[in-house]
């Protein structure tokens, strides 16, 4: 049995799975197994995990029929052995030195279950700049903590067996925003979490990901808040938290809403959006937006046009 077993979700990932496979491949800590699911892939993305599982005996590929990223890493981990498991996307990389240092961690603390890391993106705007502040100022996470922060986990994260056994596995009915469940669940059910903020990986950020889709992701962080109150109802402490970030993000939303109603020009959509928004954060900009978006909504869309380029003008300036 491995000590360590890595799940690998894969879809249409051929330009990067190879790169990931290789960076497991190059760990210092050689006693783990790989798990590559390639969920339904259309292109190369099975064929080049198959070849290398060719070169490799702790490699293995299962395919499967499509069914979301939570579907792929829930087979992952249950055609799995180790006795601890490590997330690693399938466009990510870590460095050599990833495993060895987390199961350093999880040796000098018998009692976490989770062991949380960081990783520099790549690509985007935030290339080459760490994913987690580094060094990290903030508390373990804990359940208060992972509630009030959602940046307070990040998914190249290794955890207990027992976790997936204790909570269920991720949620196959999110698309998006499953990890951050997955976390919260963890920590209702009262596992230990730690964090190595040292950034010991590559966090890539592509225009097609999940992650990139700002409006998606709002509304998956609010599902998995509203999911949660059920769950901690005898927690006040928790709840009160729980309901100011469930007002705020419902705030981000709406006004991502507006953004890509805006850039779509989906003006009757832009109208609900801008009236909901002004009722919950006033102002004279807003009020003007939202007499504009019903009778000249043109004239708004050209407005936000000419804002976002200023922006990225002086973005550019400041770099």
């Amino acid at each position: 049995m491995p000590a360590v077993s890595v799940i690998m979700p894969g879809y249409n990932v051929e330009p990067y799975i190879g790169v990931a496979i290789e960076s497991v491949i190059a760990q210092t800590f050689t006693d783990w197994e790989l798990i590559v699911i390639d969920d339904g892939s259309s292109d190369g993305t099975a064929a080049l995990a198959e070849s290398f599982a060719r070169e490799d005996a702790r490699l293995r590929l299962i395919r499967q029929a499509n069914g979301g990223i939570s579907a792929a890493r829930n087979q992952a981990v249950r055609m799995s052995t180790a006795p601890l498991i490590a997330i690693l996307d399938s466009d990510d990389m870590w460095s050599p030195t990833f495993l060895a240092t987390q199961m350093a961690v999880f040796d000098a603390h018998p009692g976490v279950d989770v062991v949380t890391g960081n990783a520099w993106f790549l690509g985007g705007p935030f290339d080459g700049r760490p994913a987690r502040p580094w060094p990290d100022t903030r508390p373990d996470p804990e359940l208060l903590t992972i509630i009030g922060d959602a940046m307070s986990m990040f998914i190249m994260s290794v955890f207990r067996r027992r976790v997936y056994d204790t909570v269920g596995g991720f949620d196959e009915t999110m698309r998006c925003n499953e990890d951050y469940d997955f976390w919260l669940r963890a920590a209702v059910a009262g596992f230990r979490f730690t964090r190595n903020d040292q950034p010991l990986g590559h966090y890539r950020r592509r225009n097609d990901s999940l992650s990139a889709d700002e409006v998606k992701m709002l509304r998956g962080i609010l599902r998995v808040y509203y999911k949660l109150r059920q769950s901690i109802a005898d927690r006040p402490d928790a709840a009160a938290i729980l309901d100011a970030q469930i007002d705020r993000f419902e705030t981000e939303w709406l006004a991502a809403e507006v953004r890509a109603a805006i850039e779509t020009r989906d003006f009757p959509a832009l109208g609900d959006f801008l009236t909901a928004l002004h009722e919950r954060r006033g102002g004279a900009k807003l009020g003007l937006a939202r007499v504009l978006a019903k009778w000249s909504p043109g004239l708004l869309s050209k407005a936000y046009e000419l804002r976002r380029a200023r922006q990225a003008v002086q973005s550019v300036t400041r770099s």
